[in-house]
């Protein structure tokens, strides 16, 4: 089980609709208008790790893209009611890897709201493991209403 702290839990549940094993935030550090810092300690039983790679498993980089991308979903529920909808990635572009991040890490996601125009909201992102990039990206959420299928 993912070590998640008691008291962020229903923060982050009532910010994103994700749950496990595709919830990727366990934590928000620090939050205000235009910019949020939140947390995730990748376990050893990680549903992608059986597979990524066996015998020597580290993170996806399109799971840290994923942790960035719900970390930005997280700050934009301030800004949009669950009536209008919900951010749903719809472009990355810069995106950099730079360091592996292995099972038992925590990884650090700052992401900054840059721009909205209409309803696509346009933020980057910084992951760190253990003081050093692991990722950077650019990425836009417009807001999508599941009742609209």
């Amino acid at each position: 089980m993912n070590p998640q702290p008691d008291s962020d839990l229903p923060e982050i549940a009532s910010a994103i609709p994700h749950r496990g094993p595709m919830l990727l935030v366990d934590e928000v550090v620090s939050l205000d208008e235009s910019s949020i810092v939140c947390r995730k300690t990748f376990s050893q039983d990680e549903f992608f790790f059986q597979g990524h790679y066996p015998g020597f498993p580290l993170t996806p980089g399109v799971i840290l893209c994923e942790c960035a991308a719900q970390t930005g979903a997280i700050l934009l529920s301030g800004k949009v009611s669950a009536d209008e909808g919900i951010p749903v990635l719809t472009k990355m572009d810069k995106v950099r890897f730079k360091e592996i991040v292995y099972p038992g890490q925590t990884i650090e996601i700052a992401c900054q709201l840059d721009d909205q125009l209409a309803n696509a909201f346009y933020l980057t992102a910084k992951v760190t493991c253990q003081g050093k990039t692991a990722a950077r990206l650019s990425f836009v959420c417009t807001i999508a209403n599941p009742g609209n299928n």
